[in-house]
């Protein structure tokens, strides 16, 4: 018998789905040609650049917001609240090193989406909680190409957290495969960068995210 699937956080501009990473580029233009087609299959784009120079990267995110303003898909900015006010996006997504919730939202308004890394910490998403996160996330779940060295986080922090009323995002070696345990768990995101863009058809990969979650896609 199929176990009961816990309560997920409530519904935000975020949806539920596939959580799309950008791959590291050097190129604007290029990365853009790349994560165009995908933003029909995806819940919200954050770009993660470690590789281009300043300049580049505000490139980068001036073009992707207007590309994910014309797909209607949340545009999430990595790391960088002051960057993200800058190109105008959606929000930022905030690692333990880049600020604090309070600082963000001074910078972004009170509208912005904050999200927050919680690693394999219960106690850093309440405190993210408390401090007024509009989402969570935990891992790696799995072993990560981009975060080799990243801390692993149990599938039970996703059961765990359900009673704190956020969303949920399960970051770290996620496949298709490996993801159905995580939206079963009560993941209302999967995040993904090499299981989509170093598929050799990644929009058929978006696709294959966004059947553990029961749909396809709308394009």
């Amino acid at each position: 018998m199929r176990a009961t699937r816990p309560e997920r956080g409530p519904s935000t501009r975020l949806g539920t789905g596939l959580y799309l990473i950008t791959p590291d580029a050097r190129e604007p233009a290029r990365l853009l040609e790349r994560v165009a087609p995908l933003l029909p299959f995806a819940a919200c784009l954050q770009l993660r650049c470690k590789s281009m120079d300043a300049d580049a990267l505000r490139e980068a995110a001036s073009l992707l917001r207007a590309a994910c303003r014309g797909a209607g898909v949340p545009f999430i900015v990595n790391d960088d609240a002051r960057l993200a006010r800058e190109s105008g996006a959606d929000g930022v997504h905030l690692g333990e090193h880049d600020g604090g919730i309070a600082q963000a939202r001074a910078l972004l308004g009170a509208g912005a989406i904050v999200g927050v890394s919680c690693y394999d910490d219960l106690e850093r998403a309440r405190a993210a909680k408390a401090a007024g996160a509009d989402y969570i996330a935990f891992g790696a779940f799995f072993p990560s190409p981009t975060k080799p060295g990243a801390r692993r986080a149990r599938i039970g922090l996703l059961r765990d957290s359900a009673g704190l009323g956020l969303p949920r995002v399960a970051i770290g070696g996620i496949t298709p495969d490996n993801a159905p345990a995580l939206v079963e768990a009560g993941a209302d995101l999967v995040a993904a960068i090499g299981g989509v863009f170093d598929a050799p058809d990644p929009i058929a990969a978006a696709r294959a995210y966004l059947s553990c979650f029961g749909t396809d896609g709308n394009a």
